[in-house]
């Protein structure tokens, strides 16, 4: 029996799922190109307990929280599907979206991604990330950027980025809107 030939797209796909990256490291899809980092620093996740405490905390809603989870989300384009691994990953825990899911998970319900820019910060300010994570429908997408001292939140996604945000240096209170419904606090950030 003939099979049918496979797509370029196709044939990254099953490359980048069948990679197997050495400990700590963490390999994303994101727009056609493999992206391979390196385990973070201590600074880095910090940042990211200070904020994982103030969410679970004080969101009105409640919150569950998952460090490093693999999410397939829409691609645009030519490009295979899009499979990023966000520093944080925040949903209803209502919904709880992470028992029974696969590594690779669907983002449908999750509220809100962050990131914390690492050892190549320029990698994660650029638009790729934000534009998938726009594109997946994602409502909200945080970003810690350390070497510019300021937090940025992005929403309301449409195509391809998100129509509103807004930056605030550390040190100064960020709105989180609804679900989570708070100012976060970036005064331990500094």
């Amino acid at each position: 029996m003939a099979h049918e030939p496979l797509s370029q797209a196709d044939v990254l796909l099953e490359g980048f799922l069948a990679l197997d990256t050495p400990e700590g490291f963490r390999a994303e899809l994101i727009e056609g190109e493999i992206v391979v980092t390196p385990p973070p620093d201590g600074d880095h996740e910090d940042c990211i307990g200070l904020i994982v405490n103030q969410v679970i905390r004080r969101s009105r809603t409640d919150m569950q929280f998952s460090g490093n989870k693999g999410l397939k989300l829409r691609s645009g384009g030519g490009c295979p599907k899009n499979h990023l691994v966000p520093d944080g990953t925040f949903a209803p825990m209502e919904l709880r979206l992470y028992r029974g899911a696969d590594s690779w998970m669907p983002c449908d319900g999750v509220a809100m991604v962050m990131e914390v820019t690492s050892t190549k910060p320029q990698a994660d300010r650029e638009a790729a990330e934000r534009r998938c994570y726009a594109r997946a429908g994602i409502p909200l997408y945080l970003l810690v950027d350390r070497d510019t001292a300021q937090v940025t939140v992005f929403g309301e996604p449409k195509g391809d980025d998100y129509r509103e945000h807004c930056a605030r240096p550390f040190g100064k209170p960020i709105a989180l809107p609804e679900p989570f419904a708070f100012d976060l606090d970036t005064a331990d950030l500094v």
